[in-house]
């Protein structure tokens, strides 16, 4: 049975055991999808690769004819930041930075996580960009203990997202716009987790909770706009940006990450 505390849906131990087929669905499609990123393929292409695993496990993509959006995954190509839309006519390049997006449902439960992957020979700066953002998630996942608060998190996600920009002398742009979210029999649900603020607020973790924690960083301002498509986001001036995530269940024996082998 699901209960609901302060907003979070809590799962049983089956109910996660459960979300954990569908987040292992997702892995299995973002991998084969970084597998074949490369110089020369289109979007359309990964989109393609990952659908097929999904539908192979037996799942559904979560995104396609989500809101209307027509993909199985979101393909964001450098200065997009979230939501882009696969295309035949957007074909990767050496030195791009992609960010892919995926969700999966399995028997009714879903899955949700991200990579960035580097298109060849990426610049040391994008790296250092797709690391610093990466590293964020984990210390925002590290939070993720039953007794802990949601902002906990955030707090974590922003704090290491500071400590890497400090040591690569680069000012990371958080994006605040968008950010984590509740996950469990919706793919979007409540609450959202921001990737910036104080330590202590909001809802007390329990077991049994689930939640996406997403950060994106960018080389310059956080600054977005929407494309007139209504899904890309992009950021302002143009700089590249980064996206990370992974769904993560409150266990007894701390976080359990869903969406990773």
């Amino acid at each position: 049975m699901l209960r609901r505390g302060k907003g979070i849906e809590v799962k049983t131990k089956g109910e996660i055991e459960a979300m954990r087929a569908s987040g292992l669905v997702v892995a299995r499609a973002l991998a084969a999808v970084t597998e074949r990123a490369r110089p020369g393929v289109s979007t359309a292409e990964l989109d393609s690769v990952a659908e097929s695993v999904i539908r192979e496990a037996g799942a559904v993509p979560s995104f396609k004819g989500y809101h209307g959006f027509p993909g199985s995954i979101c393909a964001s190509v450098n200065e997009k930041v979230v939501h882009g839309i696969p295309s035949e006519q957007e074909v990767l390049a050496d030195g791009d930075l992609i960010s892919v997006d995926c969700g999966a449902i399995l028997d009714g439960w879903h899955g949700d996580s991200a990579v960035t992957i580097p298109v060849g020979s990426v610049s040391a700066r994008d790296r250092a960009l797709s690391a610093a953002t990466e590293r964020a998630m984990w210390a925002g996942i590290d939070q993720m203990v039953a007794g802990n608060r949601l902002t906990d998190i955030s707090h974590a996600v922003e704090s290491a997202a500071r400590a890497a920009a400090s040591s690569d002398g680069t000012d990371y742009g958080i994006i605040a716009e968008y950010g984590g979210h509740g996950i469990g029999t919706r793919m979007h649900m409540e609450p959202f987790l921001p990737n910036l603020g104080r330590p202590g607020k909001g809802p007390k973790l329990r077991e049994g909770m689930a939640l996406a924690v997403e950060p994106m960083l960018t080389l310059g301002p956080p600054d977005t706009e929407e494309l007139d498509d209504e899904w890309t986001v992009v950021t302002l001036d143009g700089s590249r940006a980064a996206h990370w995530e992974h769904t993560v269940a409150v266990t007894a024996d701390g976080p359990w990450v869903l969406t990773a082998f």
